[in-house]
């Protein structure tokens, strides 16, 4: 029954007036898109670890620089908030002889990720983001 919900409401909020899709959205919609997302059969994140305090922390190795990897960081994030049911810290650990050229965060309106990258070349290094900060 929800399933059947789902897709009335779809259609009418589909075939709403332009204004009240305004006023929903905060911006006019040009048109849908109807997408429906494949699901991804094995994720695995590099080590995740639980802190005395319950806290969670996630480590991902990485040995070249990736284009998306702030998105993939972003995506492991809601993957571990979804099985544990809180937000890792999160922490790359960038292992590769190429200077480290990844971004660590995502950014648009109304959203915001973010990471800290370390460079083990450069211990005393972190990278937040598009931000350097030489920490010693």
């Amino acid at each position: 029954m929800p399933h059947e919900y789902d897709i009335a409401l779809k259609v009418l909020l589909q075939r709403s007036a332009d204004l009240t899709m305004q006023e929903i959205a905060g911006v006019a919609i040009a048109k849908w898109l109807n997408v429906e997302f494949p699901e991804v059969q094995s994720t695995r994140v590099d080590l995740l670890g639980e802190t005395a305090a319950g806290g969670l922390v996630h480590i991902e190795l990485q040995s070249n620089n990736d284009a998306i990897m702030a998105l993939r960081m972003a995506e492991y994030c809601l993957r571990v908030y979804r099985v544990f049911g809180k937000f890792p810290r999160q922490v790359l650990l960038y292992v590769g002889e190429d200077p480290m050229r990844m971004q660590a965060e995502l950014t648009s309106p109304g959203f915001s990720f973010r990471y800290r990258m370390i460079d083990i070349r450069w211990p005393g290094t972190n990278w937040h983001g598009s931000a350097y900060q030489r920490t010693s």
